[in-house]
């Protein structure tokens, strides 16, 4: 199953505040073991939310706000994508990680193809192939 991992933001990320030295190398070699078991299939840090927007869809309108966002315990710093047997993996794997007092993390499971069941139409089903074969070229 895959997984992603949801990295909460905190006010010095908000502020720009980058991790020191030491949390960079910790969580090198800590993606480097998720990696080398196959694990990670991708991870990222974000910018700050003040450089960001958000839209909002009503109907044909779309608004967009420019960022920064006041909530920070509704806002993400960063992401893992995890491929795990089962969420007490990712579970496992989360408890190895390099994080300090304050860090909260979210896992969520990814919806599958098989999820959709009914929905997925044969000709959504070849879509969604063609599509992910495309993202493949692209990742290579």
């Amino acid at each position: 199953m895959r997984v992603m991992v949801l990295v909460k933001a905190d006010k010095d990320s908000e502020a720009g505040i980058m991790p020191s030295t030491d949390i960079l190398t910790k969580m090198g070699a800590y993606n480097e073991e998720l990696v080398k078991a196959g694990v990670m299939l991708a991870g990222e840090g974000l910018h700050p939310t003040s450089k960001g927007i958000r839209m909002r869809f009503s109907g044909r309108e779309r608004t967009i706000t420019d960022g920064p966002f006041a909530e920070t315990k509704e806002l993400l710093c960063g992401f893992w994508l995890w491929q795990v047997k089962s969420m007490e993996e990712a579970i496992e794997w989360l408890k190895r990680a390099p994080f300090d007092g304050g860090t909260e993390i979210e896992v969520r499971p990814v919806f599958e193809m098989e999820d959709f069941c009914a929905e997925m139409t044969p000709e959504l089903r070849e879509q969604e192939g063609r599509l992910r074969a495309g993202i493949e070229k692209l990742v290579r």
